[in-house]
């Protein structure tokens, strides 16, 4: 995930059914320089290889900062850039992002202190956000000139409305963990310090259940944003046949009646 010799600007570490990126480019506040975006894909592929192969289920976002979870693009290197420059680098910031959206289990986003732009984005890509209460929050880019080019602009819009997102990006502004949750920007709220370790708990609790439910329960959550109703219950019409004709519904009640943990088959154990 890095070249020869150099230290790794995305860390990818194992825990049992859990894995973990950390974003560990800490002197920049994990700004995402082209070197750091290229990482982050080659991390999400090796995420990918993971899930199939070690029957990963869950998987946290993270930063190795108590700064910063991401502070946005990296401006110090885009300021030698030509607007040649710019538009050549776009693709590769555009397949970040989508690498991250595109992880195929559930992803968590453990944010302390500043996630701004491109930062925010990347916890906008999870379907997960836990916040702590250093928090800081905000899509910037309007008052630099530029528009949200990491998803914001639709992430925001289906988390948290119309409404909300055309506040937080036409003004710029930054909001704290609590007011991120009075908004519907962020799912958990945890004391200073604890959102790793509150995001890795809830990715356990993620882990522990059915992964051919999860699969199912998420692509109709995804798919079914912004669809009618009669098409969205369609699509979960779909998720509940899949989950129910699996092996592992057979298993979830067996376990349930027999007072014990469920042993799934749909991941390897």
């Amino acid at each position: 995930m890095t070249a020869s010799g150099s230290e790794p600007l995305v860390r990818l570490t194992r825990q049992g059914r859990v894995a973990e990126l950390a974003l560990d480019r800490p002197a920049a506040l994990n700004a995402i320089s082209t070197a750091l975006a290229s990482e982050l894909v080659a991390a999400c592929a090796e995420l990918g290889r993971l899930i199939r192969s070690a029957g990963l289920r869950a998987v946290v976002l993270s930063s190795t900062s108590e700064r910063a979870f991401c502070v946005g693009a990296d401006l110090k290197e885009r300021a030698r850039f030509s607007d040649a420059d710019l538009l050549a680098q776009r693709p590769l910031m555009r397949s970040a992002f989508e690498a991250v959206r595109g992880v195929a289990v559930p992803t968590v986003a453990a944010v302390s202190g500043h996630a701004l732009g491109g930062g925010l984005e990347l916890a906008l890509s999870c379907d997960l956000i836990v916040v702590d209460e250093t928090a800081d929050l905000a899509l910037p880019e309007t008052s630099v000139g530029l528009v949200p080019g990491g998803g914001g602009t639709q992430l925001l819009l289906r988390r948290a409305g119309p409404g909300v997102a055309a506040d937080l990006i036409l003004t710029a502004r930054h909001v704290t963990g609590a007011e991120a949750m009075r908004l519907g920007l962020a799912d958990r709220l945890v004391p200073r310090g604890e959102a790793r370790s509150s995001a890795l708990e809830l990715a356990r609790a993620i882990a522990a259940n059915s992964p051919t439910a999860v699969r199912a329960a998420r692509r109709a959550l995804r798919l079914g944003a912004g669809r009618d109703l009669d098409a969205a219950l369609d699509l979960e019409d779909a998720a509940w046949r899949e989950a129910a004709l699996s092996p592992d519904r057979a298993e979830g009640i067996a376990a349930f009646v027999e007072k014990r943990s469920p042993r799934w088959s749909s991941g390897s154990e």
